[in-house]
C-alpha cells in the first residue's frame, strides 16, 4: 500500500525538468549538494537555500469511509543564476526565464498532456509560492525559492 506520493512526484517532477529542451544547459539537482561554481544556472529539486523541509505534506481522509485519503504536498525548489560579473538585472532576468520554463513545462500541452500530474504521480501540480534572492558573491547570483504544490489520492 502507499502511503505518500511524495517519492513519486519528486522522481518524476525531475524527469520532467531533465527532459525539458529548454533546460538542456541548466543543471537540475534532486535535494541539496555542493555548488560547482562552474554551473552558472541551476534548478534544485526538493531543497531550498535556509530551508527547513524538502517537501512539506498533509493527508485526510477524503470520504466517510477511509478507504481513500488526500494528500497536499509542496516541493521546495530553487532556481539560480550565477555569473563571475556584476549585472544582477541579467542574472534575475535569467533566474525568471529558467523559472518560466519550469512553469511552462507544469502545463498541459498537446505534446505533454499528462503535465499537470506529473506524469501520473498526482491529481494536479502547479508552480505557486516564490522569493527572489540576490547578492553579490563572486559575481552577481539571482535565485527564486520557489514551491511545486500538488494534490495526489492514495
Amino acid at each position: 500500500m502507499v502511503t505518500s506520493r511524495v517519492p513519486a512526484a519528486v522522481a518524476a517532477l525531475l524527469d520532467v525538468l531533465r527532459a525539458a529542451p529548454s533546460l538542456a544547459e541548466v543543471h537540475i539537482e534532486d535535494g541539496p549538494t555542493a555548488v560547482n561554481l562552474t554551473d552558472r544556472d541551476r534548478i534544485y529539486v526538493g531543497w531550498q537555500p535556509n530551508g527547513e523541509a524538502g517537501v512539506s505534506l498533509q493527508q485526510d481522509f477524503n470520504a466517510a469511509g477511509a478507504r481513500t485519503r488526500d494528500e497536499f504536498f509542496t516541493i521546495a525548489c530553487y532556481v539560480e543564476s550565477r555569473a563571475g560579473d556584476k549585472d544582477m538585472a541579467a542574472r534575475r532576468s535569467r533566474a525568471f526565464e529558467i523559472l518560466g520554463v519550469v512553469e511552462s513545462e507544469l502545463r498541459a500541452s498537446e505534446v505533454s498532456p499528462e503535465a499537470p500530474t506529473l506524469n501520473g504521480t498526482v491529481l494536479w501540480a502547479h508552480l505557486t509560492l516564490g522569493d527572489l534572492y540576490q547578492e553579490q558573491r563572486e559575481g552577481a547570483i539571482a535565485g527564486v525559492n520557489f514551491q511545486v504544490t500538488c494534490r495526489a489520492r492514495i
